[in-house]
């Protein structure tokens, strides 16, 4: 499956978004207050805080920049770009082909619904704020298999987004959410949380970097075995205040 996720287009420029109906949208999209329900997933860091692997705000930081770039956020972001750009040259075999992929590469069960309950909360919620029969007869193709991050690339292609800004802010976004979670587990303070948000930069925009020189899906890998380990285990753990 994955030789044939190829496109003919050349890696995506930097493209700042300032004004205008592609920044209310991409601001919209990226909002906690976006009713996709990330905030009740951890990614594993549950499990981490509870067996003492993370324990304060450099540990945490250190969670977060080893699944950005080296877990799903790596995953993640690849996939947004050659969905968005699938979307640009009008390739609807390559969208459907990174559609499964995308599905299909998550360790455990819990990281799967943590990518496709918000996918599909997503294509919902955008398709009834910002209605696009594109995407609309996209997300019906793929109900139920649908990954926040390929719904996402998909959205920001059709609304006119580059991939660039799309995809620094969606992995933003996925570390920032893991931020939040770390402030009510470990806990630390609201302006720990900043300080580590901010800590988590270069490794957003290495991630970033890294998925728009992507050509294809096979350049796309993951080693974060730990996270993977940690989320298996949250299955299983006693207590607990989110789904993954």
């Amino acid at each position: 499956m994955t030789t044939s996720i190829t496109t003919a287009m050349s890696a995506a420029t930097t493209t700042t978004i300032t004004e205008g109906a592609a920044l209310a949208r991409l601001l919209a999209w990226l909002s906690p207050a976006y009713p996709v329900g990330a905030f009740s997933y951890s990614h594993g860091l549950e499990t981490a805080v509870e067996e003492g692997a993370v324990t304060d705000r450099a540990t945490l930081v250190a969670y977060v920049e080893a699944a950005l770039r080296h877990g799903a956020g790596a995953v993640d972001a690849g996939l947004l770009v050659l969905a968005h750009r699938a979307v640009q040259v009008g390739d609807e075999a390559v969208l459907d082909a990174v559609v499964e992929i995308a599905a299909a590469w998550r360790g455990t069960a819990e990281l799967a619904l943590e990518a496709t309950q918000p996918g599909a909360a997503f294509a919902q919620v955008t398709q009834a704020a910002w209605p696009e029969p594109r995407f609309a007869a996209f997300a019906a193709r793929h109900r139920g298999s649908l990954t926040h991050a390929v719904a996402f690339g998909v959205a920001a292609g059709l609304h006119g987004l580059p991939a660039q800004p799309a995809c620094f802010g969606w992995l933003a976004s996925f570390a920032a959410n893991i931020v939040s979670a770390g402030v009510r587990l470990v806990p630390l303070g609201q302006t720990d949380g900043q300080i580590a948000t901010a800590a988590l930069l270069p490794a957003v925009e290495s991630a970033t970097a890294a998925a728009l020189e992507l050509e294809n899906a096979e350049e796309i890998g993951a080693s974060a075995l730990g996270i993977d380990l940690f989320s298996l285990r949250h299955e299983t753990q006693y207590t607990r205040l989110f789904r993954s």
